[in-house]
Parts: C-alpha cells; sequence; structure tokens
C-alpha cells in the first residue's frame, strides 16, 4: 500500500487496538496521502483538525471539507486514497469496528 506513493506519506499512529476496536490517528502534511488501500471493517472518522480531503476511490476523484468535530461512518471494502488537499496540516481520528 505504502511503497508506491506519488505523494508524501500521511502518519499513521495506533492509539488503541483491543477485540472491540482498532483506533488510528492520521496526521497529514499539505499534500500528504494515505495510499491506496481497503478496510476489512467498517469505520468511523473524528476529524481533529478542519480537513480539506481529496478522496480518490472507484477511478473518480472529489474534494470533501469536513468540519473538526464533524464525525461520519464508512462502510468496509471501498479501495480508496485519502489525501490533504489543503494548504495547512489536517488530521483525524479513524475508529475501525471489530465484530
Amino acid at each position: 500500500m505504502r511503497g508506491d506513493l506519488a505523494r508524501p506519506a500521511a502518519t499513521p499512529t495506533k492509539l488503541l487496538d483491543d477485540e472491540r476496536v482498532r483506533v488510528t490517528r492520521w496526521t497529514f502534511e499539505a499534500g500528504a496521502e494515505t495510499g491506496w488501500h481497503r478496510h476489512q471493517l467498517d469505520y468511523v472518522i473524528v476529524p481533529m483538525t478542519e480537513c480539506q480531503l481529496l478522496l480518490e476511490e472507484g477511478g473518480a476523484e472529489r474534494r470533501v471539507e469536513v468540519d473538526a468535530g464533524e464525525v461520519y461512518c464508512r462502510e468496509a471494502g471501498v479501495a480508496h486514497n485519502v489525501v490533504n488537499g489543503g494548504d495547512a496540516p489536517m488530521s483525524f481520528i479513524e475508529i475501525e469496528i471489530k465484530p
């Protein structure tokens, strides 16, 4: 996933991984990306800063602005890449929900 990035790499920091959840804080400099990946678990995103996201998925790109604290959910299984499309650093917490 992260070996062939076109942009600088975002930094994941594992905060918790137990029998119920996996919690990771993602920190992005301007222009940084996660790299293409696919979640095996449903998950919740908690933006810690204002995020100007460039989401790449399904052969398309879309820009989304999310305010700090504007929580949203995503389902497992969609291949995607998350890019900081803004000029400022951003971060969010990702909570993967285990069955």
